[in-house]
């Protein structure tokens, strides 16, 4: 399968996502590490991206919520390139109506080789790595390409 070589650039775009129960958390988290933050460009879906900026100054665009689509809009956004990295605190103790939305986003994020963060220790990890203040090169796979042979393999 052919794949395409992508660079994220030095200023990284993070989606910050919560559940319920986990926003509190992910509000500490953007506290402690606001300095490393606010270098880069910051998303999230509705409300959580409210509270951490009512809490934190930092500037977070909001999409919808995630049980009215905002986590499909975040997976779009990765699909475009727009996004290079998702925070995402789950909660994986209590139900979710939106749930096939949560796995639709992390398939995406795995299809499209970004880095997914599912909880505290997993965003710590990435926020204190060298590549979150360097360009880093990762390849993709050539959707074009492989739609254009797969069209000829059906013909």
């Amino acid at each position: 399968m052919e794949t395409l070589e992508l660079t994220l650039r030095k200023q990284k775009n993070i989606a910050l996502i919560a559940h319920d129960g986990k926003k509190a958390q992910l509000i500490d988290w953007c506290r402690e590490h606001s300095e490393k933050l606010k270098k880069h460009f910051l998303c999230g879906t509705g409300t959580t991206a409210r509270m951490i900026t009512d809490a934190t100054d930092l500037p977070v665009k909001a999409y919808n919520s995630g049980p009215l689509g905002g986590d499909q809009q975040i997976g779009a956004r990765i699909v475009e390139g727009k996004i290079d990295i998702v925070i995402f605190f789950s909660d994986p103790l209590t139900a979710a109506p939106h749930d096939p939305d949560v796995k639709a986003l992390m398939r995406i994020a795995q299809v499209y080789d970004v880095p997914f963060a599912a909880n505290r220790a997993s965003a710590d990890f990435i926020i204190s790595s060298p590549l979150m203040e360097q360009e880093y090169d990762h390849e993709v796979i050539n959707f074009k390409q492989n739609i254009e042979n797969r069209v000829k393999e059906l013909k």
